[in-house]
């Protein structure tokens, strides 16, 4: 028996309980309700001094990302969409990863990776959505055929986190199911 999968979810705004941490923890559940460990990694816990490579001073909280991306078997990384792209705040904790060099797992490499973007209309989270999946390529990561990109100018998240549009609550779930199938996999062929 192979233990269970750890998938982490990483994203999100300094505010709390943002759309994209909303639409994170929804994948999540999907996946642990797949038999998976999961782990988010959201909010204040991203709140990071910018990644510098030549400082190898890390905060209790860099460690705490690193750590878990290390251990994860699968990752969905969520970002609101800033003028077309990621979040700054998204993209220098996906910088930390680069402390993964040098393990027998570099980077993202073979792990599967959702992502999530949210924007206050479709071309925002669209192309968001797209750049996120092109840091998971270059990070050596296994895009899941599904990404999910959420108009957050349409109604979708209660103020409780429930997604209130049952197509993006669909896709999430989809998301995080094939995160969870795809870690599944790669455990049970290792073993």
């Amino acid at each position: 028996m192979t233990r269970k999968p750890l998938i982490v979810g990483l994203g999100g705004t300094l505010r709390d309980f943002s759309s994209t941490e909303k639409a994170l923890r929804i994948a999540l559940d999907a996946a642990e309700a797949q038999g998976c460990e999961t782990e988010l990694i959201a909010g204040r816990a991203l709140d990071l001094p910018p990644y510098s490579p030549e400082d190898p001073s890390r905060t209790e909280s860099a460690r705490r990302l690193i750590h878990e991306i290390r251990r994860a078997d699968g990752v969905i990384l969520g970002s609101p969409g800033y003028h077309g792209g990621m979040s700054g705040l998204v993209k220098n904790a996906i910088d930390y990863i680069e402390d993964l060099r040098e393990d027998a797992r570099p980077y993202l490499e073979g792990r599967a990776v959702g992502v999530v973007a949210t924007g206050g209309g479709w071309q925002g989270a669209v192309t968001t959505m797209n750049s996120l999946r092109d840091v998971v390529h270059a990070l050596r990561g296994w895009n899941t055929p599904l990404g999910v990109a959420v108009n957050t100018a349409e109604p979708v998240f209660s103020p409780d986190g429930d997604c209130e549009d049952a197509k993006i609550r669909g896709q999430l779930e989809a998301l995080g199911r094939q995160v969870a199938a795809f870690a599944r996999a790669t455990l049970d062929a290792a073993a």
